[in-house]
């Protein structure tokens, strides 16, 4: 997968909304991989409404959780530092926003070395972002001491999630193309559910997150 495109691709998006940002938007630089054929960076276009992982935020942190919780502050990728306030909730007490500040003399590029988090997060500006459906793969069959053979069929085996929000870039994906979902895996287009109007990819190989409750 060395010459997979690397895209920010938000799963399970939550809104993350920047209360301080006043410029509006602004285009950013983002690494692309080294080794693949192309330019060293994309423009991806950021502003104050962004979607995140949902998993990048608890409201009651475990021990050793480094990503995403009311006073703690992380980098948004090739963005800046983000420090969390508070959120919003709907009436059935689920959360629906996730309040941030951030600190303009932190960008990424800008040298900046006044303290470091230990957590970066991926991201897409609501604005900008394009909605696609990503197709999640698992063992056909799992271990299971109550059946006589030792394992049964996986009822979860495919996870179709089609609510995904992804960086324009993806905008140019070609079926021949491999992508490195930052964070997610590695992705390819699907040939036979997607459409230009309504983008389809399948998992080609998942990436277990490093945190461990």
């Amino acid at each position: 997968q060395s010459k997979a495109k690397p895209i920010m691709a938000v799963l399970d998006p939550i809104k993350l909304i920047i209360t301080n940002y006043e410029k509006g938007e602004e285009m950013l630089e983002i690494e692309n991989n080294a080794e693949a054929d192309g330019p060293a960076v994309r423009l991806t276009p950021f502003s104050g409404e962004l979607y995140i992982e949902r998993g990048d935020f608890s409201e009651n942190p475990p021990k050793k959780y480094t990503r995403l919780f009311i006073g703690n502050e992380v980098r948004l990728k090739g963005a800046y530092f983000v420090k969390c306030t508070g959120v919003v909730k709907d009436s059935s007490g689920n959360i629906v926003e996730v309040h941030c500040t951030y600190d303009p003399e932190t960008k990424s590029g800008s040298g900046f070395t006044g303290r470091k988090v230990k957590s970066t997060i991926h991201w897409a500006s609501v604005k900008h972002a394009v909605k696609a459906s990503v197709r999640l793969y698992d063992y056909l069959v799992i271990d299971d001491d109550s059946e006589e053979l030792g394992f049964r069929k996986n009822p979860t085996t495919l996870t179709v999630m089609g609510n995904c929000y992804m960086e324009p870039a993806i905008n140019s994906a070609k079926l021949e193309d491999r992508f490195q979902f930052i964070r997610n895996g590695y992705f390819c287009l699907d040939s036979k559910y997607s459409s230009s109007s309504n983008l389809v990819f399948n998992c080609i190989v998942g990436l277990k997150s490093s945190y461990k409750a």
